[in-house]
């Protein structure tokens, strides 16, 4: 009989290890008192473009020159220097009267087609723009007079949610 007791006692502790092996432990959520939580920062450029329009350095034209408005007003400036003045006068102001006439008359028929024609062009530039952003938070937690260190998406607030889990620890008797 005392060795049945045996059998049975070690047939007893043989299951309930293997079911303390197979068992991987006890899981549980508990609370802890949060010791502190500070903000992690990062710094990130949100780079933006802007851009403006500036009168530059043009060119000269000269396209399509008429040359009919410096003959029409060599003429009309001729005639009009023609009626001032006697004698070699009348032929200096009529002189005079025509070259004047030619060159208003040039100016006039050709002012759109030559000159200095400035432009207009548009400049732009990348300007950086750096912002700080809390990218976690860096929390220390007290659990059972322990204090732990974790970092978290998120503020967690006063209290902390914890998953626990138990389990038999492997160096049983060596004590």
């Amino acid at each position: 009989m005392h060795s049945q007791k045996t059998i049975v006692s070690a047939l007893l502790l043989t299951a309930t290890a293997s079911i303390a092996q197979a068992d991987p432990g006890m899981n549980f959520t508990d609370r802890a008192q949060v010791v502190s939580s500070t903000p992690v920062y990062q710094q990130i450029n949100e780079p933006h473009r802007e851009c403006w329009t500036e009168t530059v350095g043009g060119e000269y034209r000269n396209e399509n020159r008429s040359y009919g408005g410096a003959i029409v007003g060599g003429l009309i400036g001729g005639l009009l220097g023609n009626t001032v003045g006697k004698g070699n006068g009348r032929t200096a102001a009529t002189a005079v009267g025509a070259v004047t006439g030619a060159m208003v008359g040039d100016n006039i028929s050709n002012r759109d087609n030559y000159g200095y024609q400035p432009r207009q062009v548009e400049r732009c530039r990348v300007q950086d723009n750096y912002r700080q952003v809390v990218s976690g938070y860096n929390v220390v937690y007290r659990y059972r007079g322990r204090d732990f260190t974790t970092t978290l998406p998120y503020d967690p607030g006063n209290t902390l949610d914890l998953n626990v889990s138990a389990t038999v620890a492997q160096n049983q008797g060596n004590y």
